[in-house]
């Protein structure tokens, strides 16, 4: 199967999801219906992203005419896929299909109903694919793996992958830098890269750097569009446990009645809460948080784009790693 049929699937794919036949439509329901935190318009969100940024022929060609592909590539890819938001695993699932080489995923629990829609359609269109994609509950015998999850699982599989070549991700999070000069629009596309998918992708900002005595009132309106997210039994208990926290151990916080701001210098925070800390210089913070590996994207002004951060271009690596340098140069 040489790269232009793989482009040709691909597309037949982005067509299939624009047109959103009832089966799609069904599977889509049936996600939502097996993980409550899958809500409707986050999994088109994720779809239409996928369509924009990755299933674009030009940008595609672009991507691809950047590595030197092997079409007779026949290595077993043994890929571990995440599923804390809508077929986060994709991009990687597209590096290994696009590298020609042969995969075996396991797919997370938690978002195995679009993957396995998504590759059986791909079948279905050529049979070829049969013997180059398969789901397995163990990945045993592959030539490499890449696997994708918490800091606690990475060890289990750099125990068991270390002989292999791999990539091993582990628990990443985002974070903005803020000057107090952000406009009311900026504001409101700050608080989409917070909370889209509930706030639990690696790329959704879970830290805020702001200057001393920062003004919180006019990000703390723009918050106020995702007050929904309480009609949502999952997020409101996490909310309602992270406020009683608050609450219990008297730390200062402030709320739109949907999100906790709280200040405290991690940069991961937990489910509906958003941590925030002062700087004093830009040139100070940058030089710190740039040498932060646990960070996967910085957004603000000098870095990502408002409103960008979920949406990663092909050539935006999960951990800044290659992957498909690391597919199209495996011996």
């Amino acid at each position: 199967m040489n790269i232009e049929l793989r482009i040709e699937i691909l597309l037949r794919l982005k067509k299939y999801f624009k047109d959103n036949s009832p089966d799609w439509q069904y599977i889509k329901q049936e996600a939502t219906y097996k993980n409550a935190w899958f809500i409707e318009n986050f999994i088109e969100l994720a779809i239409e992203n996928i369509c924009t940024y990755f299933l674009d022929e030009a940008r595609l060609r672009t991507w691809i005419d950047k590595y030197k592909i092997n079409s007779n590539a026949n290595k077993k890819i043994g890929l571990i896929m995440a599923g804390n938001i809508p077929l986060v695993g994709f991009h990687d699932f597209l590096c290994v299909f696009i590298s020609g080489n042969i995969l075996f995923i396991k797919a997370s629990s938690k978002d195995d109903v679009l993957i396995k829609h998504i590759v059986a359609k791909m079948c279905e269109w050529n049979s070829e694919l049969i013997e180059k994609i398969t789901f397995a509950e163990t990945l045993k015998g592959c030539d490499a793996y890449i696997a994708t999850g918490s800091n606690n699982s990475s060890r289990y599989f750099e125990f068991y992958f270390s002989k292999y070549p791999n990539i091993i991700r582990r628990n990443r999070t985002s974070v903005a830098v803020l000057t107090g000069t952000e406009t009311k629009e900026e504001l409101n596309l700050l608080v989409k890269d917070m909370q889209l998918y509930f706030g639990q992708g690696c790329r959704n900002v879970t830290h805020l750097f702001v200057p001393t005595n920062y003004d919180f009132i006019g990000l703390i309106t723009e918050l106020k569009q995702f007050n929904y997210f309480t009609d949502f039994h999952k997020y409101k208990h996490n909310y309602d446990y992270q406020l009683a926290m608050l609450m219990m151990n008297n730390k200062f916080y402030m709320t739109d009645g949907s999100v906790l701001l709280s200040e405290n210098e991690s940069i991961f925070s937990a489910i509906s809460q958003v941590h925030y800390s002062f700087y004093e210089t830009i040139n100070e913070l940058k030089a710190k948080i740039e040498k932060n590996n646990d960070i996967q994207c910085i957004v603000g002004k000098g870095f990502t784009a408002f409103g960008h951060a979920q949406k990663p271009s092909l050539n935006d690596y999960a951990d800044g790693i290659d992957t498909m340098k690391f597919l199209t140069e495996l011996h």
